[in-house]
C-alpha cells in the first residue's frame, strides 16, 4: 500500500512538472495582462540629425537605442500603466566624453521639441573613458497618454544624448517601430 501511494505522489509531481515546464515567469518591469506583445522602437543615432547638426570634436559620434515600452492592459486591451526601457551603444566620440542627459522628444526629422520623457540620467553618469560607451534605464516611467502618443507615431518621436559640449544635443535620432 505503501508503494502505491508513494507512486501515486510521483506520478502527480512529474504531471505537475511537466506542466509548468516551459512557463516564463512575467517580470515586475514587463506587465502583462493579455499575449499583445511588447512593442519595440529602434534607434540610430547621429550627429548630423541634431538640429543644427553638430560640429567640433564630437561630430563623428554615432549609436544606437532600443526603447521598449512595458504596457499592462486591461481586459480589453486598454493600457492601463507604462513604463519603459532604454539602452543606448555610442561610439565615435572623444574619449572621456561624458553624458549630460538622454530624453525622448516630440519633434520630426528636422525639427526640435521639448523634454517629452526623461530617463533620469544624471551629468556625468556616464563617461565613454574610450570614446564608446553604453547605458540601460529600466522602468522609466511614463504616462498613458505618453505612451498612446508615441505608439500612435513613432516617427514623430526622436531619443537623443546630451553632453556639455552640446547640451541641446549631440546625437539624435527617430523612432522606428522594431516588432
Amino acid at each position: 500500500m505503501k508503494r502505491v501511494i508513494a507512486l501515486c505522489v510521483l506520478v502527480a509531481l512529474a504531471g505537475a512538472a511537466a506542466a509548468c515546464d516551459g512557463d516564463t515567469p512575467t517580470t515586475p518591469t514587463t506587465p502583462t495582462t493579455d499575449n499583445t506583445p511588447q512593442p519595440v522602437y529602434s534607434v540610430v543615432l547621429s550627429t548630423a540629425s541634431e538640429v543644427p547638426p553638430v560640429g567640433g570634436s564630437e561630430a563623428g559620434g554615432s549609436g544606437t537605442a532600443t526603447v521598449t515600452f512595458n504596457l499592462t492592459r486591461d481586459a480589453g486591451g486598454t493600457v492601463t500603466a507604462a513604463a519603459l526601457d532604454v539602452t543606448v551603444n555610442a561610439s565615435g566620440f572623444p574619449p572621456g566624453t561624458a553624458l549630460t542627459a538622454s530624453h525622448l522628444h516630440p519633434g520630426a526629422a528636422g525639427s526640435n521639441g521639448g523634454v517629452f520623457v526623461s530617463f533620469g540620467l544624471t551629468a556625468g553618469e556616464v563617461v565613454f573613458a574610450n570614446g564608446s560607451g553604453s547605458f540601460t534605464k529600466r522602468g522609466v516611467t511614463l504616462t498613458v497618454d505618453q505612451a498612446n502618443a508615441i505608439m500612435a507615431n513613432p516617427g514623430g518621436y526622436y531619443l537623443n544624448i546630451h553632453t556639455a559640449s552640446n547640451p541641446n544635443g549631440v546625437a539624435r535620432g527617430q523612432l522606428t517601430r522594431a516588432n
